[in-house]
């Protein structure tokens, strides 16, 4: 049976997706001149960014679809680490699409946005009550 082994999100400026996923803690190469840079994440899964470029390189009709198409998520190991890692990206300049609370079903939650307009869930686990 296939296995998922990677995740690719298209950017419209590789300069910003490099910088966006730096802060996010991924290990992203600061190569920004390339059409496509991948990282493997500790769980083993590939990180991909690829340019727009490169994606017309073989689908010559390629274009930005319009709406949310994808979402990552990020667990993070506490509920204050969370608050931080929003904090962090919102103050370099990227958006936020919802700052941190504590959700319903028992995780400090945050939504950010890439610069690509991929949706970023950071969560953790709130201690039990």
């Amino acid at each position: 049976m296939p296995q998922l082994n990677a995740i690719g999100v298209v950017a419209s400026d590789m300069a910003e997706s490099i910088r966006f996923y730096r802060l996010l803690g991924l290990d992203v190469p600061e190569t920004p001149g390339e059409g496509h840079v991948d990282t493997v994440l500790p769980n083993g899964v590939r990180f991909m960014l690829d340019s727009e470029e490169t994606m017309r390189s073989f689908i010559d009709d390629w274009s930005r679809k319009d709406g949310n198409q994808i979402s990552l998520a990020f667990e993070c190991e506490s509920p204050a680490e969370v608050d931080e890692m929003y904090s962090r990206v919102t103050e370099a300049g990227f958006e936020g699409e919802k700052e941190p609370w504590d959700a319903f079903w028992g995780q400090r939650y945050a939504l950010l946005l890439d610069p690509n307009g991929v949706s970023i869930n950071l969560y953790a686990a709130l201690p039990a009550q």
